[in-house]
């Protein structure tokens, strides 16, 4: 860095305002990510003063990690160099709407749960229901990738993001996709950026598609003596007219987390006592719909459990105030996770559902080998999210917890699917294959990011291959 700390605070103040080039030492340190703290929080009210920002920064070689409410700063790696943190929370706008278009624009830093309101007033919603729904924005939400139990019937962010704008890392404003629901306007270059981490650009502004508002919404839970018998049931149901909105295979253990303390902390709602079982499996699926829908879907599912699973525990149908309760715990299951143990790691699976049985049973033999604690939670879609929740954070049981995820990285590339480690402490990740084997496209990926971030400023080594 060619200049000083007091230079630098100088002239990003220049750009985005005294008052918003903080040099604090508690704001720094609310920044910090595995131990690193920057050395200043730089909060742009614009587009252009975030160009300004990046230009300013490639030209002294300053690293540059954005950042909303920093709900998911601590997923990925621990950036290789972190200057300035690039809070965009004063980007927080809804830059247009067309209700009877069914097309939203916003800028990054909006809170997800105040753009719920806003669409909440044209009867319309988007499907990003989310870990940490109350805090997070929407800049983290799509940069993360992280995704939503709504999937199962809307997809993820790639199919409703419709186009976005950002800052490349020589400062240039650039756009891709649209604003309209059928666009031809070029390749879809934006959809790179969701789930890149920051590392390709800084998003400026992110145009959706929304959805008509979800009608009555009731949840079915049934509790299944096994993962196995847990899928018999799941498979029926996709087979059939069915459309639930989300369908999730919760382990037992992660059921006792929804009734502990963690689950009170995080969740906004609590969930109604006894429906879980906490030594079975448990299958959660949500539906929306007039009242004689409801009733369809009840009947159906009564009729499947039956059939399919005749040694089913027990089943319920909860109405929409008690169905709120479950919705909220399942969406929350990462954040109760990590907040029930300060070791907590969480291993993502993407595989195809047809063999979420034999990668739980790999997973839960692998754990149960190395005497580690363990929950999960089994999209229908066919991704699983497994908690693995030592007591301590001593080398020998960072070792443990080593060797139980390079079993599961090896068992879920064996099966062709995906796997990684978004959340881990923080001084495991070098011990970790955080971002999963090794990929075949590792070179074009680099290129990529070449393309967009020439000065290697965009948030350096937090993806893939130390991005």
């Amino acid at each position: 860095m060619s200049m000083t700390a007091t230079s630098v605070s100088s002239r990003l103040a220049g750009i985005v305002g005294s008052l918003n080039a903080i040099v604090d030492p508690g704001q720094l340190s609310s920044c910090s990510i595995g131990g690193k703290t920057p050395t200043l929080v730089v909060r742009p009210g614009s587009a252009d003063e975030i160009a300004e920002v990046v230009k300013f920064a490639a030209s002294e070689k300053l690293a540059i990690v954005p950042s909303g409410a920093r709900t998911k700063l601590n997923m990925g790696m621990v950036p290789a160099r972190y200057d300035l943190a690039l809070d965009m929370t004063r980007l927080d706008r809804v830059i247009a709407y067309d209700p009877d278009d069914m097309t939203l624009g916003v800028e990054p830093g909006m809170p997800l749960s105040r753009l719920e309101g806003v669409l909440a007033g044209h009867k319309q919603f988007l499907p990003l229901a989310v870990p940490w729904m109350n805090r997070a924005t929407v800049g983290g939400t799509i940069a993360s990738g992280i995704d939503s139990p709504l999937r199962q019937f809307y997809g993820t962010a790639r199919d409703y993001v419709l186009g976005i704008e950002f800052v490349t890392g020589n400062g240039q404003i650039a756009k891709s996709g649209g604003s309209v629901v059928k666009n031809v306007s070029g390749y879809d270059i934006h959809k790179l950026m969701i789930g890149a981490m920051g590392t390709l650009g800084v998003m400026t502004r992110i145009n959706f598609r929304t959805f008509p508002a979800l009608a009555s919404t009731r949840v079915f839970v049934a509790n299944v003596e096994s993962a196995g018998r847990a899928i018999e049931l799941r498979n029926p149901i996709t087979q059939s007219p069915l459309r639930p909105l989300s369908m999730d295979i919760v382990s037992p253990r992660a059921a006792d987390l929804f009734s502990e303390g963690a689950a009170a902390r995080v969740a906004s709602h609590h969930m109604p006592a006894g429906l879980f079982s906490e030594t079975h499996w448990n299958v959660v699926v949500s539906f929306a719909g007039t009242e004689k829908v409801l009733e369809r879907y009840e009947r159906d599912l009564r009729q499947m459990v039956q059939q399919k699973t005749p040694s089913t525990l027990g089943a319920a149908v909860l109405d929409e105030g008690d169905a709120v309760g479950v919705i909220g715990c399942v969406r929350e299951f990462i954040p109760i996770a990590l907040e029930s143990c300060e070791a907590a790691t969480i291993v993502k699976m993407s595989t195809l559902p047809g063999r979420i049985t034999q990668l739980l049973h790999e997973a839960e033999r692998a754990a149960r080998e190395l005497d580690l604690p363990w929950a999960a939670i089994a999209r229908g879609s066919g991704v699983i999210y497994l908690a693995l929740l030592p007591t301590a954070l001593d080398p020998g049981t960072r070792g443990r917890v080593a060797q139980v995820t390079e079993r599961i990285l090896t068992a879920c590339h064996g099966l062709s699917g995906n796997a990684s480690i978004p959340w881990c402490p923080s001084e495991w990740k070098p011990s970790l294959k955080v971002w999963g084997q090794s990929r075949g496209d590792f070179q074009q990926m680099r290129k990529v990011k070449s393309v967009f971030d020439p000065q290697g400023i965009l948030s350096p080594g937090r993806f893939a291959g130390a991005f």
